[in-house]
Order: structure tokens, then sequence, then C-alpha cells
């Protein structure tokens, strides 16, 4: 059986870490922490784990997952956020896949849980992932805060049954509080990037994401939550390009 290092980073995650530490024993050869200076006891439930603990300031979500993947001992990588768990079917699938690892990386559905419900369709389900992946053929790529594992060269993934599941939000009011966060990180990076907002898409891009996510892609199916998440997730659109069309207005 090849050997596999599971890779998280963390800010303040006490709440979740635990539970994901504990999900993925049966697959880890080794468990790689890099955490960005906690203030809670993230460190201490990490270590009480036997987990390899490292810190560093935060550096942006794509540069502190690729320093991540450095710490890691073995070249294939699992890499998780401290609020995932594997399900027994992602387990045993994983675990199928270790006894040789013949793809350079793998993909898997990521079925959320948002205010206590899992959420089944929308532009949240099947969310799918590339999250075990050769780490000498794949790095984390992306505009911060969202960000994805490409393929250096011309690879390709294998989709294997099971799923991620994630602990989203507790609350709508957890989930505001993150959009702005989000969409400032967004706005500042587009900015660095030269892109540039306009008044067209602060109305119709927000519009888009809500269409897309309620009607196109069922989230009406998941009922008032279903309502809220494509609700928010045209909101973090306007925030996003409302912030980049201030950035812009502030550089003339």
């Amino acid at each position: 059986m090849e050997k596999l290092s599971v890779v998280i980073i963390t800010y303040n995650e006490e709440r979740n870490i635990g539970r994901c530490l504990d999900s993925v024993q049966s697959v880890a050869d080794e468990i790689v922490v890099l955490d960005s200076l906690s203030t809670d006891r993230t460190k201490e439930i990490c270590l009480q784990r036997g987990v390899r603990f490292f810190e560093q300031p935060f550096q942006g979500y794509i540069e502190q997952a690729n320093k991540a993947l450095d710490l890691a001992t073995y070249d294939y990588v699992l890499c998780l956020d401290a609020d995932e768990t594997l399900t027994k079917d992602l387990e045993t699938s994983i675990l199928k896949e270790k006894q040789d690892f013949k793809y350079p990386g793998y993909i898997m559905n990521r079925y959320s849980n948002y205010c206590g419900k899992f959420i089944r369709f929308g532009t949240w389900y099947p969310d799918r992932k590339m999250r075990l992946f050769d780490r000498r053929k794949a790095r984390w790529t992306g505009v911060n805060p969202h960000s994805g594992v490409k393929f250096i060269s011309d690879e390709k993934g294998k989709w294997i049954k099971g799923d991620i599941i994630h602990y989203s939000y507790n609350t709508i009011e957890e989930h505001t509080r993150q959009n702005e966060r989000f969409s400032t990180i967004s706005a500042q990076s587009y900015f660095k990037l030269g892109k540039r907002s306009s008044w067209f898409k602060m109305t119709i891009n927000p519009a888009w994401a809500f269409i897309r996510c309620y009607l196109v892609r069922l989230g009406f199916l998941d009922g008032y939550y279903g309502f809220v998440i494509a609700k928010k997730v045209a909101h973090l659109t306007f925030l996003k390009y409302r912030k980049l069309y201030t950035l812009q207005k502030q550089k003339r």
C-alpha cells in the first residue's frame, strides 16, 4: 500500500479540527497541519492527536495551501479544510486507491451542511473537487480567497465514490459575515490583477448568480435554505464587484 499525507490549513478551528482529524485516521500515514497563528485551542487539539504541526503568519489561502503541500513527507496528498470530514464511502474509495495510485489526481463530491441541513441541489452539490493528488504534478491556483487544484501539465484525474462532508455555516449571520470578508479579499485580488467592475457587472452578474443557483441548478428543491443560499451567492457577487468599483474610484 502506498503512503498518503493528509494536509490541512487552519486558523482558530477548535470547533472543527478534532472532528476532521478523527475522520482521516484510517487513510493517513501522516497528518500535516499548517496553522496561521491561532489564538484558540487549535494547536493543543492537533498535538493531542499526534499531527505534524507547523505555524506561520497567514500569506493568503492559495499561498498557505501550497506551503502546506511542501511540508508533506509523501508525494500523494489529501487536502481538507478543518470544517470537512470523510464519509465512510469516500474512506473506502481512498483506501482502495492507496493499494496502487494509478492516477495523478482523484476527484470527489463535496456535500455541504448548512445551518443543520444537508444541501442536495443548487451550485453546492455535487460540488466536485480534486483533493487527492500527486503534489509533484498539481498545485493550488486561482484568485484568493477562491482556489482549486490544477495539474501543472496535461493530466487527467479520476472521480471516486464518496463525499467530503462540509460543515459550512451554523447560522445565516455567520454566512453574511463571511461574505463581507471574502468579497473584500476577492475585490483586492481582482484589482491587483487589473480586472475592472462596472454598473453592468454589479447588476447582471448577481442576478445571473441567483438564477443559476436557484432555478437552473434546482436550488429551490432545498426549500427555505436553498433560497437563502442562492440569495447569499448573489449577494457575494454584488459585494465583490461593488468593492472593486470602489477601489477603481479611489485610484482615480
